[in-house]
């Protein structure tokens, strides 16, 4: 066994040698896409966050932009790795929130599936949703509807959410049997990246609210 601590002298050769790429490196990771109007923070606990809602709210917005018929977005709360501050969002800031290399995923669910993801999102306490309302009791599926319509069982719906989810990570039911799945080739973070640009463009900041989209009742 060696111990690697600070009584080892740098070796100045490879320090030279990586020292522009990690200029590089830093300057990409501080560049600037975007400010945030509040602090939306990371909170396993909560069933509704300004953060879970950000970033389905985004991803229906993107998957729109790959397939218009996109009906309703997912993630999981433990799949959000860092909290965005209020203030400058750079690309290092969506490197923290989404370090993995998710891509985005559009499901073709039938109803009755959809029914057993509202059954795992309320035994779970709430997940980020994005244009879909959930109610739950005691951990028990009291309502979901899509839009503000009742999931029918026999017809079907487009989910976006990433592979990871889709192939059944965070123990997330309802997506085994998709009619269709379709893994697009946009990584989640770029596609974060590029949608927090565009508002960037159109003079906004990012904003979040809480709508009630999850409800919680005793």
């Amino acid at each position: 066994m060696l111990s690697i601590d600070s009584k080892i002298a740098e070796d100045t050769a490879i320090s030279n040698y990586i020292t522009p790429y990690r200029q590089q490196l830093e300057a990409k990771m501080n560049e600037v896409i975007g400010t945030s109007k509040e602090n939306m923070i990371q909170n396993r606990n909560l069933p509704e966050t300004l953060l879970g809602n950000f970033f389905t709210d985004a991803m229906v917005n993107i998957g729109r932009n790959i397939d218009p018929q996109v009906d309703f977005s997912m993630a999981t709360k433990d799949g959000i790795r860092s909290s965005i501050k209020a203030g400058d969002i750079t690309v290092g800031t969506i490197f923290e929130f989404m370090p993995f290399e998710n891509l985005l995923v559009i499901l073709e669910l039938k109803g009755s599936d959809v029914l057993r993801l509202a059954e795992f999102i309320a035994e779970s306490n709430g997940q980020p949703i994005s244009n879909a309302q959930i109610v739950i009791k005691g951990k028990k599926l009291m309502d979901f509807k899509i839009a503000g319509n009742t999931i029918d069982p026999n017809k079907t719906y487009k989910l976006i959410t990433y592979d990871f989810v889709a192939n059944g990570g965070d123990h997330v039911r309802g997506l085994d049997k998709p009619v269709k799945s379709v893994t697009t080739k946009q990584l989640v973070r770029e596609g974060l990246i590029e949608y927090i640009q565009g508002l960037t463009k159109a003079g906004k900041q990012v904003e979040s609210k809480l709508d009630g989209r999850v409800k919680i009742i005793e």
